[in-house]
């Protein structure tokens, strides 16, 4: 059936900025013309003078000229489809006005040769046979927007270093999956993000500097390889989020970098046209061409491989003309500001496109400034985004947790300042792999102290993660508790887990992951202060944090009780709020001597009792560098908390005479001693 994707109107939409399936119409495709099936390759080449179609098919000869088709520069030519076969390579050869002549790798190649090769690869077209319906039928009735009541703790993983062979070669696609699936499930996450699989050639920019967006990487097998990984996942339960990258591109003389001998995907002035700190170029998304090219690449993911979410990088270096730039080195917008205009437009435009054709797909910015409604609706003045990773939490976290324990109080804020904002965006917390790179240390080796504390105050900042509002991320080896950076060109070190603490910290994460996605006040109203309740936020004499996490649609009675000791010394009846009057119970800490902790744990049901001023209060047993939840086991009848609080204003009022009559013993002796003096003086 002929759609519009491949219809004289493709072109023109693709030319109008609104073609977002425009990998149908550029590139390769196997197409019918008068009951005949043709090879028809296309691209977008405006600038040359004359463009040409090379490959194994011709010997790599310039025999096959493309015509130019369009006045907006697309290319085409055509040529009987039994010519070509699938794997065989192919590049376009651009002859530039200026005389030069340029071998480009198709943008939108669905495969390429693995690199260090260059060239795109012929995939013939056919149907893969997906069976992750209930997958998705699921998918679509969980996630809701604007809410989003929904378990998320993603495992972030780069598939070149989770594991390898022995040898040091990469596992495919294939095997992959045979070992992650049952891992993840194993762990208790509800989602992996993919650092970019896209293909890139530079292995040391862990696929942030992209050549093939259309082409899963050949580095761990062909494109149905990496369809059945994706559908392995589902069936699975796991959800797939991908790493996007639409900021940017590397300059490799294959890629979009001067596509045909002008900037062509890039910004053309020179303020615009470089991330100088990158050493890339910067996508122009103020063409009309450009942002089909981008939208249609997110939608190729969502459609064609069934993602559920895509993370968009470096979101932050497009919005803003002076990211990175020095005065003197960008121009203002028309109303005088640093806001890139066109940018906004085009995540307005990718978010709306998005969320009304895959309501159920998730959409994160990786956004690290305090730029107004990222998450916002699009109808309602905002960029559209699904969430936004809170990069502030995750550097006050970090900066805190790499604290010495003597300079703590001081910094106390910093475990309570992001609930000043929590509200304000829909996050994801994240401890991501830009955070155990470039000597900032693991996520365990910034912990201070000797190796107990240092695994200690890793199972209380991972328990903080999980215990506080917001989705969650996690880098591959922050839960064996490595103590060696990422390494890109290696394995994870699951050697580690022959060692007892390793074993016992993946215990840990383990199980807390499970404790999270079993008890819905963790998650279910992450995006309101329904869902969250200070008891203590503010003792900085102990350094210890204390809060209520809630799920507005249960009944009373189910909150459960955090408590955060980040001192590295343990103390005897240490008092906390409470809700209600009655029995508590402790349900998770992370102080059991089963995760490595000292085993200061509180193994009775603790008795609530009254304070003075008529509120709730228990005294427990308060772990070192330790998290320890708590929830009411049975709650008072009214007359056990009457009896509770008429004992409390009892012992007040004995408390008070007791004051008073100690008070008025004093005052007695002061006066016989000042009778006595008086008498001396005399």
């Amino acid at each position: 059936m002929k759609n519009i994707e491949k219809s004289e109107m493709a072109p023109y939409l693709f030319h109008q900025g609104t073609n977002y399936y425009t990998y149908r119409y550029l590139g390769f495709h196997i197409e019918s013309f008068n009951e005949k099936k043709w090879a028809v390759f296309r691209t977008w080449a405006p600038n040359a003078k004359k463009v040409y179609l090379t490959g194994d098919f011709n010997c790599w000869d310039n025999t096959l000229e493309m015509e130019k088709i369009t006045d907006g520069g697309v290319y085409e030519v055509k040529f009987s489809a039994d010519k070509v076969n699938e794997g065989d390579n192919y590049k376009f050869k651009i002859l530039t006005c200026d005389g030069r002549e340029l071998y480009k790798a198709d943008p939108y190649a669905f495969y390429a040769e693995r690199p260090p090769l260059t060239a795109s690869k012929i995939i013939i077209p056919h149907e893969f046979e997906w069976t992750d319906g209930g997958y998705m039928q699921s998918r679509r009735k969980n996630v809701t927007a604007p809410d989003y009541r929904i378990p998320m703790n993603i495992y972030e993983v780069h598939l070149a270093s989770w594991k390898r062979h022995e040898d040091g070669s990469y596992l495919s696609y294939n095997e992959i999956a045979s070992e992650l699936i049952p891992y993840v499930k194993q762990m208790g996450y509800t989602h992996i993000e993919l650092m970019p699989v896209m293909e890139h050639p530079y292995d040391g920019s862990w696929g942030y500097q992209i050549t093939g967006y259309y082409a899963p990487t050949s580095r761990f097998g062909k494109p149905d390889d990496f369809k059945r990984f994706i559908n392995d996942f589902h069936n699975a339960g796991i959800g797939v989020i991908f790493d996007w990258v639409p900021a940017h591109f590397p300059k490799d003389e294959h890629g979009l970098c001067e596509f045909d001998g002008k900037p062509l995907y890039e910004y053309q002035g020179a303020d615009r046209m470089e991330h100088a700190g990158w050493g890339t170029r910067r996508f122009d998304v103020a063409r009309n061409e450009v942002e089909c090219f981008l939208i249609s690449n997110a939608v190729y993911w969502l459609e064609e491989f069934h993602a559920d979410g895509l993370r968009v990088d470096a979101v932050a270096s497009m919005l803003y003309l002076d990211y990175d730039k020095k005065p003197g080195e960008w121009n203002p917008n028309i109303y005088g500001g640093n806001e890139s205009l066109e940018a906004i437009s085009f995540f307005k435009k990718l978010n709306s496109h998005i969320s009304g054709k895959y309501p159920d797909v998730l959409i994160m910015a990786e956004e690290s400034t305090a730029f107004a409604g990222v998450t916002k609706p699009v109808e309602h003045g905002g960029l559209g985004f699904s969430y936004k990773w809170n990069m502030g939490w995750m550097n006050d976290t970090l900066s805190y947790a790499q604290t010495e324990f003597d300079y703590r109080a001081q910094f106390h804020n910093k475990t309570n300042f992001s609930m000043m904002y929590a509200y304000s965006e829909r996050y994801v917390l994240p401890v991501s792999h830009d955070e155990v790179v470039h000597g900032k240390k693991s996520f365990l080796d910034r912990m201070p102290g000797d190796y107990w504390r240092k695994f200690a105050g890793s199972r209380l900042f991972l328990s903080y993660m999980m215990f506080h509002p917001g989705k969650k991320l996690t880098f591959m080896g922050t839960e064996i508790g490595q103590f060696s950076e990422w390494d890109y060109t290696k394995s994870i070190e699951w050697f580690l887990l022959d060692y007892d603490m390793h074993k016992k910290h993946q215990l840990f994460v383990r199980d807390l992951n499970k404790f999270y996605y079993t008890h819905s006040q963790l998650w279910h109203d992450d995006h309101s202060w329904e869902g969250f309740h200070w008891l203590r936020p503010d003792d900085r004499e102990n350094i210890v944090s204390s809060f209520m996490r809630i799920n507005s649609a249960l009944t009373a009675y189910k909150e459960l009780i955090v408590v955060l000791n980040y001192n590295y010394s343990a103390k005897e009846d240490f008092i906390i709020d409470v809700p209600y009057s009655g029995k508590y119970k402790e349900v998770f800490s992370s102080d059991n001597e089963i995760y490595g902790g000292s085993g200061c744990i509180n193994e009775r049901e603790i008795d609530s009792y009254k304070s003075e001023y008529g509120n709730d209060l228990i005294k427990i047993k308060l772990p070192p560098l330790a998290a320890a939840v708590f929830e009411i086991k049975e709650a008072d009848s009214k007359e056990q908390a009457e009896k509770k609080y008429r004992k409390a204003m009892e012992e007040k009022e004995m408390r008070i005479k007791k004051e008073a009559a100690e008070k008025k013993g004093i005052e007695k002796q002061m006066n016989r001693e000042k009778k006595s003096i008086k008498e001396k003086i005399k």
